[in-house]
């Protein structure tokens, strides 16, 4: 699992990556397009510079078939952020707000990874690109259809939460992918390169193998209340409960090959409903079963009651 790396990628950590993939091995990537952090719009502004998130992975990641493009999502389905908006007494008067840069994308693909699965909570997370390749692609979580793409450099400011939107703002966007799962054979990014270390042991083409690209490393960070960290996708803030947690724990499962476990979580559970139709057709038939027979029995067991109880006593 490669979660919110901070730091560039040498060429020497690209190698051992890429063989462990080329080996069969499983990756869960939750990497920031951008350098986007809520932490840092909280200052007498309330706005922060954001540019693009340089690891040296993106000749890599073009390799294995996607791109995570140095760009944020802009959604109308966010999710909620309590803000101080004046005083009330001697309290500051706490309101939520619809946050446009954490989308809240609620699963549309049947696949079991997020099949009748919550909405998963992200944080300024990016597009990603799926390229033309031999390697089978899935998306498994995109924005809504009100979304769209804002390129870097550029700035973010907690005044965003007033702006004034229409469907015409989203024309042209809408359904970008922030979640996808790659599965068969990978080339290697080193294929046809020179070598950052010698390795006689060295791989081309990897054997059939998975991985999953998150374009948001947030979306497997815990809160913390009082230094501790608290149950994942659970929001202090607001009391809710996103996704997260199941949607991560299922990707797991699917990359380590426990499919029993997802497939329970996604069974379908039908419940039988009525037939309108046929209640329709015997609604009189119905109503007399269940008022008038009950009123008829018990007026024959009251006259029966009485009529024995006085031929007992007249004797």
């Amino acid at each position: 699992i490669i979660a919110k790396p901070r730091e560039k990628f040498t060429e020497p950590e690209k190698q051992v990556l890429d063989q462990f993939i080329m080996k069969g091995g499983k990756t869960l990537w939750l990497v920031d397009g951008t350098t986007a952090e809520m932490e840092q719009l909280y200052n007498e502004s309330g706005t922060t510079l954001v540019a693009a998130n340089d690891l040296n992975l993106t000749d890599m990641f073009f390799k294995y078939g996607f791109r995570i493009n140095p760009q944020m999502i802009k959604d109308e389905q966010g999710t909620p952020l309590k803000l101080a908006t004046g005083n009330e007494g001697s309290e500051s008067n706490i309101e939520p707000y619809n946050w446009k840069m954490a989308p809240y994308i609620y699963p549309a693909s049947k696949h079991p990874i997020v099949k009748n699965t919550d909405g998963v909570k992200f944080d300024f997370c990016s597009p990603i690109e799926l390229l033309k390749s031999d390697v089978k692609k899935t998306i498994l979580l995109e924005s809504s259809q009100f979304s769209k793409v804002i390129g870097t450099p550029t700035t973010v400011s907690l005044e965003m939460i007033g702006e004034e939107t229409s469907p015409k703002d989203y024309a042209n966007g809408g359904f970008i992918p922030v979640a996808a799962l790659l599965e068969g054979s990978f080339t290697s990014m080193y294929n046809n390169r020179v070598l950052p270390f010698k390795d006689d042991k060295f791989l081309n083409k990897s054997v059939p193998t998975k991985m999953i690209v998150i374009s948001d490393g947030d979306v497997i960070k815990n809160q913390l209340d009082k230094g501790a960290p608290i149950e994942l996708g659970y929001d202090k803030y607001t009391g809710q409960y996103f996704g997260n947690k199941e949607f991560i724990l299922n990707s797991v499962n699917y990359l380590l090959d426990y499919n029993g476990l997802i497939n329970i979580r996604s069974k379908d559970v039908t419940l039988p409903l009525l037939d309108k139709q046929s209640v329709h057709d015997s609604y009189s038939q119905t109503q007399m079963l269940t008022v008038a027979l009950p009123i008829v029995l018990l007026g024959i067991f009251g006259f029966l009651f009485t009529f024995l109880r006085k031929k007992k006593y007249n004797r």
